[in-house]
């Protein structure tokens, strides 16, 4: 039958599954390491020898068995009786045993075939005696280990070896033991006693009992909550501090407690009035307080937060003042700390919207018409230019399309690189200059070459900046497109249902280095399709650059329209242009 507790509505049976196969790995991890140390014990004994080197001697004898360390120890025998004559006991020790409140024995050293000690047999014990596992037997004659198989891989039986032969007293408060009875481990918490009278060895032990055992909880909870505990008796003048409240207040524990009213001089000077506030408001208003100071601390300036109340007679009268104290100084610098982190995120993001706020404007002002249509010489032009849907991610794309003279048309597409103010001002630089100079008559690597310089130029008194373009001269009498490739996508071209990318040479990126550009001219007929864009077009996570203008291709072929507009809205639709992640900017021009 299943006793196991229902779940509750906030367990899951997988969650108690894995609990309860932790708990049972756990416990075999226990039983096997109950059955190794009693193992090491019984070996010990048998030849006289100390702990540590029994343990070794047990993995010696596995391994020349050819068995696992675990069989090995279960084939280890208990020792025979020690049928030694045991040394007289003098009369005073049985009373003197019989004085302690704990458990109390007289132990003899045991002593290997060279003097050394090996370990101790019990002489005498108080009446009260019981083994740390809480046993009551008969301990006299026998093996300590015999009686607290423990101690052995402990580390106790050294120390109390230790103790018996420097001469120093040994003690050890509150120590987490785990004792060995039935192959089963018992846990307690006990504090033990050992010290050299004349020949033998006085040992005491005492298993807390459950008072003990929260008293000593307490004592843990105050020194990891960094807590402290005070009272002032105000009709003796008593005051009684716990070892934290010293350590928080930055006195010294041989130091005498400070009286209450010497507390505010612990205060730094602008927390003056919280203190006398909380005196005030124990002793004259006679209710609990609670506020937060600092004082002046060996270590530094330390927070206290403090919780009060005032002890109250029959009459109403406070008869005692009450505190308890904790140190809060990391939670206040962890504050400070977290606040300056959020000042400086408030502050960049101020800085980001700021930024956006301008390329936004920025982009208005220099491509204000966002979708646009062109009768040109010899061409039908269609822009369309699509902001990043994220304003942090706006970018530097630009078009020109522009009449030079009676059959010669200027056409470019540009992308300065990055995102935000910075590119929306490189953006500017290129499309300025690219507007000052098609009117020199300068060919398109020319202009390319000039605006590189520019780049250059702009770079040294700003952030390295970099941009790619696509510059051409589309001549309306030849049906000639002769054109220049800075670091950008090449051009598409579509005629007679097929769409292939312009062969050229393409240069550098611009405002990477000094460099000089070369032409590329292309035949053009009536009908043709010459399409310019960014890389937002063909630009998706989780896809490359070539698969993305291998789709372009694809795309602008089943696209094809005589109206450039129309091309461009079916282009977006299947490529989802509505929902860009970054700026998009294309160009259709179809030759008349």
């Amino acid at each position: 039958m299943d006793t196991a507790m229902p779940l509750s509505r906030f367990q899951s049976a997988a969650t108690v599954a894995k609990v309860r196969e932790q708990l049972a790995r756990v416990h075999e991890l226990v039983q096997r390491r109950a059955v190794l140390d009693t193992a090491v014990a019984n070996l010990a004994m048998t030849l006289d020898i100390r702990p540590s080197e029994a343990a070794e001697r047990l993995k010696q004898m596995a391994k020349n068995s050819g068995v696992q360390l675990l069989e090995a120890a279960r084939m280890v025998q208990p020792p025979p009786p020690d049928d030694s004559p045991l040394p007289e006991v003098a009369d005073w020790v049985h009373p003197l045993l019989e004085t302690f409140h704990d458990s109390a024995a007289w132990l003899c050293p045991v002593r290997d075939s060279v003097g050394r000690v090996v370990g101790f047999r019990v002489l005498a014990a108080n009446s009260h005696c019981t083994t740390p596992a809480g046993q009551r037997c008969d301990m006299i004659g026998r093996r300590l280990m015999s009686i607290s198989p423990g101690i052995g891989t402990s580390g106790l039986l050294e120390d109390y070896i230790r103790a018996y032969e420097s001469g120093e007293p040994y003690f050890r408060r509150a120590i987490e033991h785990l004792e060995i009875s039935g192959e089963r481990f018992w846990p307690v918490t006990m504090t033990v006693r050992a010290a050299r009278v004349i020949d033998g060895m006085l040992l005491s032990w005492c298993v807390l009992d459950e008072k003990d055992m929260l008293i000593s909880g307490w004592s843990r909870a105050q020194r990891l909550a960094e807590l402290g505990w005070g009272e002032w008796d105000l009709a003796t003048w008593q005051v009684i501090w716990t070892p934290q409240m010293y350590d928080m207040l930055g006195l010294d524990p041989g130091e005498k407690p400070i009286a209450l009213e010497d507390l505010p001089k612990l205060a730094v000077p602008e927390d003056l009035a919280a203190v006398e506030d909380l005196i005030d408001t124990l002793l004259e208003c006679r209710e609990s307080a609670e506020t937060e100071f600092r004082v002046r601390h060996r270590h530094g300036t330390r927070h206290l937060c403090v919780v009060a109340e005032p002890l109250l007679d029959s009459e109403g009268l406070p008869v005692k003042l009450r505190f308890l104290v904790q140190d809060v100084t990391r939670n206040r610098r962890r504050e400070r700390s977290m606040a300056r982190v959020q000042a400086q995120a408030v502050r960049q993001e101020e800085r980001a919207l700021e930024q956006q706020r301008v390329s936004e404007h920025l982009q208005a002002v220099i491509l204000p018409n966002r979708q646009r249509f062109m009768h040109l010489p010899g061409l039908a032009v269609g822009v369309r230019y699509l902001p990043a849907e994220e304003l942090a991610r706006l970018g530097g794309d630009f078009f020109k399309a522009r009449r030079l003279g009676e059959d010669k048309v200027l056409l470019a597409v540009g992308d300065a690189m990055g995102h935000g103010l910075a590119a929306a001002g490189l953006m500017l630089q290129l499309r300025a200059g690219l507007a000052g100079l098609a009117y020199t008559g300068e060919p398109a690597n020319r202009l390319v070459t000039f605006l590189n310089s520019v780049i250059m130029d702009f770079a040294q008194s700003v952030n390295p900046v970099t941009g790619t373009m696509v510059v051409g001269h589309f001549d309306a009498t030849k049906r000639t497109f002769v054109w220049a490739n800075a670091g950008h996508l090449a051009p598409m071209l579509v005629r007679d249902g097929c769409a292939r990318l312009l062969d050229g040479v393409s240069g550098p990126l611009l405002g990477a280095f000094e460099a000089d550009y070369e032409l590329n001219t292309t035949e053009l007929e009536a009908g043709d399709l010459l399409l310019l864009y960014t890389d937002g077009i063909i630009e998706k996570r989780g896809r490359d650059l070539d698969a993305g203008i291998q789709v372009l291709l694809s795309t602008a072929q089943d696209c094809y329209q005589e109206d450039p507009e129309a091309m461009i809205d079916c282009i977006l639709e299947r490529l989802d242009g509505g929902h860009v992640e970054d700026d998009v900017c294309i160009l259709a021009a179809r030759v008349l």
